[in-house]
């Protein structure tokens, strides 16, 4: 009897052993899978931040070639303006000519 209770304890003991080596293994992949998370987070803000900067550079690029765009576009139309005010200051210069003619004699 004592032999059999001393083979159930013993049976036990290794029982009890493999179960707290199968719960060390599996916080060991507790552990393991943590790191692994925290280290997807990281990366993710390093890469949301970068995602963020381009896109910020991107948005100010395109506002500074539209406003580019605008100031020539601006800049044309007085051209534009300019010359037709010097074409209606000579029109009208030919006009009052033209209705005042001046005859040497």
């Amino acid at each position: 009897m004592e032999v059999k209770e001393k083979q159930q304890s013993e049976t036990h003991l290794v029982g009890l052993e493999g179960m707290e080596l199968n719960i060390s293994h599996i916080l060991e992949r507790i552990e393991h899978f943590t790191q692994l998370v925290s280290e997807l987070l990281e990366s993710r803000e390093t890469m949301f931040k970068e995602l963020s900067n381009e896109f910020e550079q991107w948005l100010i690029l395109i506002h500074r070639e539209q406003m580019k765009k605008w100031q020539e576009e601006i800049k044309e139309l007085r051209l534009v303006d300019a010359s037709n005010e010097e074409a209606s200051a000579l029109l009208n210069n030919v006009r009052f000519l033209l209705q005042n003619p001046i005859f040497d004699s």
